[in-house]
């Protein structure tokens, strides 16, 4: 894996690349960010902004929140999708925040993450981006860009979030993440744009080949789709000819075969002819 001191070389590249680099959510204090972060889940961003500005003028404290019923909420909500898990999990949150913690957001994990709905990617982003506490969050984006430069492995975010933290002073954590995650929403896509990139040099995919741009690094590799399916079209050309070669023998065979017919046809004909002439006198 990456170094730490090649890593800080990294993380200030891509803060060049993603200059202000900041959560997309809007909000305008801990209880609407961690809200905002809940109803986020297999949704985007855009759209969550798009349902919060109502939301929190209905609901603008944990308080008034706690008192809604899912028959109110879902309506509201219904448009970021799972409305009904989502509904019930904002309430829970709500209600625990006012038995729990005096209607206040918890600026510890373990206290954040007892909360219904609410996970470590959540608590991170809640911690490092309303209370000031360092926190990395690691969604999707992070952990494909994250193995694909090659400043972490694995699949587990947990892990993960561990490898970057230790590659990293804590105060670049909340930072260092979200620069990942523009990164992977805009450059390092499932198709990534390797060609706009300003990490190329220390990118472990694009140095093995991996990269999807056929400008760059020679155009090696673009995809191993790429060489499966043009490795298909020479099969499919090699089996086409073959076809075609013993379609043109048995067309040959055919043809042959019919000549050998005429030819049995005529010198059965000409015998024929033969007998109906007496001895002795000429067809004419």
């Amino acid at each position: 894996m990456t170094s730490p001191k090649t890593a800080v070389v990294i993380f200030d590249l891509l803060d060049e690349q993603h200059p202000g680099a900041d959560t997309e959510l809007h909000f305008t204090n801990a209880y609407e960010l961690l809200a905002a972060t809940i109803l986020s889940a297999q949704s985007t961003d855009q759209r969550v902004n798009m349902v919060t500005p109502a939301l929190f003028r209905r609901y603008p404290t944990p308080a008034s929140l706690a008192t809604a019923t899912p028959d109110e909420l879902e309506p509201q909500i219904h448009s970021t999708g799972f409305f009904r898990a989502k509904s019930k999990a904002l309430i829970g949150m709500a209600q625990a925040l006012v038995n729990q913690h005096g209607g206040e957001v918890p600026a510890e994990m373990d206290a954040l993450t007892a909360l219904p709905g609410v996970g470590r990617k959540t608590a991170n982003v809640v911690l490092g981006h309303a209370l000031g506490v360092p926190g990395l969050p690691v969604d999707r984006h992070v952990l494909r860009v994250a193995n694909r430069i090659g400043l972490a492995e694995g699949e587990d975010a947990e892990k993960v979030e561990a490898q970057l933290c230790a590659l990293l002073p804590s105060e670049r954590w909340t930072r260092a993440s979200d620069c990942l995650i523009l990164h992977g929403r805009r450059v390092c896509k499932p198709k990534p744009l390797c060609a706009t990139c300003l990490v190329q040099e220390h990118c472990v995919f694009f140095r093995t080949g991996g990269t999807t741009d056929p400008r760059s690094a020679g155009g090696a590799a673009q995809s191993g789709k790429a060489g499966k399916a043009g490795g298909a079209g020479q099969a499919g050309k090699t089996s086409a000819a073959g076809k075609a070669g013993r379609a043109g023998k048995v067309g040959s065979a055919a043809k042959a075969g019919k000549a050998g017919v005429a030819g049995k046809a005529g010198t059965a004909g000409k015998a024929g002819l033969a007998r109906l002439v007496k001895p002795g006198k000429k067809s004419k």
